[in-house]
């Protein structure tokens, strides 16, 4: 007899990391539960006290085994941004019944050109980097499209850099 194993639900409060190389390039993952659905890296918390930025640097780790703490200081940057919006039905069960919205906190990590990634194949299915235009245009949720879409002006520059 196999015993049933009882996940904890998911906690409603979570990250949205824009992994990036200097020049702009921007890691994306396709979701292995939702092939054709491309996004940066995002998880939620273990715990409702874990600090958001180990949550932000346990995710990539576990996403694509970059150590985030292993990087420069400041190489994970906290954008001071936090979007609320309504959880997709299809992932509604892995929260207690009557949640309905996730806070997601949006950090940006900058990477060398070059960074291996290895991918959680539980979790994703394959990567691409991408030039930031071209990946902003890939994610399938508007608010990491949004987040992509700042990483010029959040890496100091104006925004109107060519794809």
């Amino acid at each position: 007899m196999t015993e049933a194993v009882t996940r904890p639900y998911k906690i409603p409060e979570s990250v949205l990391v824009v992994v990036h190389t200097p020049d702009l390039q921007v890691l994306m993952l396709e979701r292995a539960d939702r092939p054709g659905f491309w996004q940066c890296v995002t998880g939620s918390k273990d715990a409702p006290d874990e600090p958001l930025a180990w949550t932000a640097q346990r995710e990539v780790a576990e996403e694509t085994g970059i150590a985030a703490q292993d990087l420069p200081p400041g190489a994970l940057q906290d954008w001071g941004l936090a979007n609320v919006y309504e959880i997709y039905p299809v992932w509604r069960h892995r929260y207690a019944p009557g949640v309905t919205h996730n806070t997601e906190h949006v950090f940006g990590l900058t990477v060398p050109a070059g960074t291996p990634v290895r991918l959680a194949p539980r979790e994703h299915l394959q990567y691409r980097w991408l030039p930031w235009r071209e990946a902003a245009d890939l994610c399938f949720s508007p608010s990491n499209a949004e987040a992509v879409l700042q990483l010029p002006v959040r890496q100091g520059g104006d925004g109107k850099e060519s794809r």
